[in-house]
C-alpha cells in the first residue's frame, strides 16, 4: 500500500523539499510552496509538535525559511497511490530532495536544539499523531502564520476581528446515560446511584472483600506523589481496620465522594479559597489540593509533558477521602440518625482543571461528533452526583493570562516575549476557526498544546455554558477574584451559605477571613512589571465578546471587567 503526501517546501532553491520518508515523483507548486510525493505508508496524518506541557513548554515547531513558516495545520495529507516499485526510473527531483533535505534538516535540527537550550526547555521533540484528522481542504496559503507579521499591530488587530466574526455559542448535544456507562463501566460499577440518607455528604458502604490484615492502600498510585502522602496512607492503613463494619458475616467500609468541588480557574484564587475553607470545622478536603483525577489521572496523565502512564482507578481517588469518611462514620456511629447536625461534615476537592481541561478526550472517545468531544467531565460527574455543588472563581481574563504566563514559564520571561506568544496563539486560534466551530477549537487538543500561552482558559463562557447544560444554575457558585480580594468576608459568607454550613463564631470567622492571601505573585515576576500596553489592548479586544456573553448569561455586568481592575 502506498500513499501520497503533501508537505511544505521550505526552500525555494530548485523547489526542493524537506522529506521525512523516502519519496519519489516530487512536484512543487510555486504558488503555495507545497509538494506532492508518494511514500510507502498506511493512511495516517501527523503534526510536528513539541511535547505538550501545562507549564508553557507546549510550543509548535514553527519552521521558517524565507519568511514561510510551517503552521500547526500543515499536517501530512495521505492518499492512496501506486507503489514506489511500480514507478520507473529515479527522477532528478528525488536526488535533489535527498541532498537538500539532508543539509536543510541538519541546519533546522541545530537551530531547534539551540532554541530549546536557550529557552531552558530540553525535553525531547515529538513527532506525534495529530488527534484531529484535518481534511485536505485546508488552504495553507490562506492561514496567517507569518511570525514577522505577529509584530504588526494592525495585522493582529485584524486577526482579533476575524476571530470575533466566527463566534457562535451553539448548544451542545448531551450524551445519554447508556453511552456514559458504556464508556466507563468500571466507574459506574464502583459508585452507587444512591447514597446514605442520614449523612449530608455523598457516602455509602462498600463491601470489603480483601484480607483485613493486608494494606488496602499498597497499590494506590497517588503514593508516588510525595512523602507527605505516603505518611498519610500509612496512617490510614492502621485506621481502616477499626472502621470496618461486620454485617451478616461480611465486612464493609465507608466510602465518600466530595460534597463540593472548587473547579476553576487557574491563577484566579483557587488556592486562597482552598486554604481558607480548610479552617472551617465542618469541611474536610482530599488528602492534597489538586488530585486532577477527573481530567487527567483517570486517563493515565500524570504530567501533560510525559504522555500516558497507568490509568488511576476510581478506588485510588476515593482513598483520598477516607480520612473524612472515617470521621463521618465516627459521628454517625456515636450519634445515630437521631441528630443529623452531629454528622454534617462535608468533603471538598479543589482541582482547578476540572472546569476546562478535556484534552484527553480525543485519545479515548470516538471522534464522531464533528471534532467536538462526545463526553465532557461534567457529564460523568452529573450522572454520578446530580446534587453536587461547584465553586468557580474567575478573574479578568487579560490579567489571568499574564499571571499564568509568569507563573508557569520557567525562563527568559519578558513582556516582549509575552507579547510574541500572545500574537502566535491568536493566529493559531484564528486558523482553527477558519475550519471548525468555536467549541471544537476550544477543546482541540492539538491546538491547546501548540499555543504558547493558554488563551483558551480565559474563554470562561464556553465552559460555563457547557456546565450549565447538565447542572442547574443554583448548584454552581461563580465568584470574581477582584471581589474576593477587596472583601473576603462577603465572599466567604457567600460560600458558607452556598454549602449550607453552620454559623461560625467571631473568632472562627476571623481566622478564615483575616489571614494573608495565598499563592500571590513572586517577587521576581513582579519586578517584570505589567504587560505592554499594546498587548493589553489586543487582549481586551479579544476577550471582550466572550465577557459580554458571560455577563449576559450570569446577569451581572461586573463580569465585563470594564473597570480593568488587577490582582496578583
Amino acid at each position: 500500500m502506498t500513499a501520497q503526501i503533501r508537505i511544505l517546501c521550505l526552500s525555494p532553491l530548485a523547489r526542493s523539499c524537506l522529506t521525512l520518508l523516502p519519496v519519489s515523483g516530487c512536484e512543487c507548486d510555486p504558488r503555495y510552496a507545497v509538494t506532492d510525493c508518494t511514500m510507502t505508508q498506511t493512511e495516517y496524518k501527523y503534526s510536528l509538535l513539541s511535547s505538550s506541557s501545562e507549564d508553557y513548554r507546549r510550543r509548535p515547531l514553527l519552521l521558517q525559511v524565507d519568511h514561510s513558516p510551517m503552521s500547526l495545520f500543515a499536517v501530512l495529507e495521505v492518499k492512496r497511490g501506486p507503489t514506489l516499485w511500480q514507478r520507473s526510473g529515479t527522477p532528478t527531483c528525488l536526488r535533489r530532495v535527498k541532498i537538500y533535505g539532508m543539509l536543510l534538516g541538519l541546519v533546522l535540527t541545530l537551530f531547534i536544539m539551540a532554541s530549546y537550550i536557550l529557552t531552558g526547555d530540553r525535553r525531547s521533540l515529538l513527532l506525534t499523531p495529530s488527534p484531529y484528522q484535518f481534511e485536505p481542504s485546508v488552504n495553507f496559503a490562506a492561514l496567517p502564520f507569518n511570525l514577522s507579521s505577529a509584530r504588526d499591530y494592525a495585522t493582529i488587530k485584524q486577526v482579533v476581528r476575524n476571530i470575533a466574526s466566527k463566534l457562535e455559542f451553539t448548544p451542545r448535544k448531551l450524551p445519554d446515560l447508556k453511552a456514559l456507562v458504556s464508556s466507563e463501566p468500571h466507574l459506574f460499577s464502583v459508585i452507587p446511584r444512591e447514597f446514605l440518607p442520614n449523612v449530608k455528604n455523598p457516602c455509602w458502604y462498600e463491601e470489603f472483600s480483601g484480607n483485613i490484615t493486608s494494606n488496602p492502600y499498597r497499590t494506590n498510585l497517588y503514593l508516588h506523589y510525595s512523602r507527605h502522602l505516603r505518611s498519610m496512607f500509612e496512617y490510614l492503613r492502621h485506621a481502616y481496620r477499626e472502621h470496618l463494619l461486620l454485617r451478616g458475616g461480611k465486612y464493609y467500609r465507608m466510602r465518600c465522594l466530595p460534597y463540593f468541588y472548587i473547579i476553576g480557574q487557574p491563577k484566579c484564587g483557587t488556592t486562597d479559597l482552598y486554604d481558607r475553607l480548610r479552617h472551617h470545622p465542618e469541611i474536610r478536603f482530599s488528602t492534597f489540593k489538586e488530585p486532577h483525577w477527573w481530567t487527567r489521572k483517570r486517563f493515565g496523565i500524570i504530567r501533560p509533558s510525559e504522555g500516558f502512564r497507568h490509568r488511576y482507578p476510581v478506588e485510588d481517588y476515593l482513598d483520598l477521602f477516607d480520612l473524612a469518611a472515617y470521621q463521618i462514620q465516627d459521628h454517625l456511629m456515636a450519634n445515630g440518625s437521631e441528630n443529623p447536625h452531629q454528622h454534617s461534615i462535608i468533603t471538598g476537592e479543589a482541582s482547578a482543571s476540572t472546569l476546562w481541561d478535556n484534552n484527553a478526550w480525543v485519545y479515548f472517545y470516538d471522534n464522531a461528533t464533528e471534532m467536538e468531544p462526545p463526553f465532557l467531565i461534567q457529564d460523568f460527574v452529573h450522572a454520578l452526583q446530580p446534587q453536587a455543588r461547584f465553586i468557580v472563581i474567575l478573574r479578568d481574563p487579560v490579567e489571568r493570562l499574564y499571571s499564568d504566563y509568569l507563573y508557569f514559564s520557567a525562563a527568559n520571561k519578558s513582556v516582549e516575549d509575552f507579547h510574541e506568544k500572545v500574537s502566535e496563539s491568536l493566529q493559531l486560534l484564528e486558523g482553527c476557526l477558519q475550519e471548525y466551530s468555536l467549541r471544537s477549537c476550544v477543546y482541540n487538543t492539538t491546538l491547546n498544546n501548540a499555543m504558547p500561552v493558554r488563551l483558551q482558559v480565559g474563554l470562561y463562557i464556553v465552559y460555563i455554558l457547557d456546565w450549565l447544560s447538565v447542572f442547574p444554575r443554583d448548584q454552581i457558585l461563580i465568584l470574581r477574584l477582584e471581589d474576593h480580594a477587596s472583601n473576603r468576608e462577603i465572599t466567604m459568607r457567600k460560600i458558607f451559605d452556598f454549602l449550607t454550613l453552620a454559623p461560625l463564631t467571631t473568632q472562627q470567622e476571623a481566622k478564615i477571613t483575616k489571614s494573608p492571601a495565598s499563592n500571590t505573585r513572586r517577587l521576581s515576576d513582579r519586578n517584570l512589571g505589567p504587560m505592554l500596553p499594546i498587548t493589553k489592548n489586543i487582549l481586551r479586544d479579544f476577550y471582550s465578546p466572550f465577557n459580554q456573553k458571560l455577563a449576559k448569561v450570569l446577569r451581572n455586568d461586573s463580569f465585563l471587567w470594564l473597570d480593568h481592575s488587577k490582582s496578583s
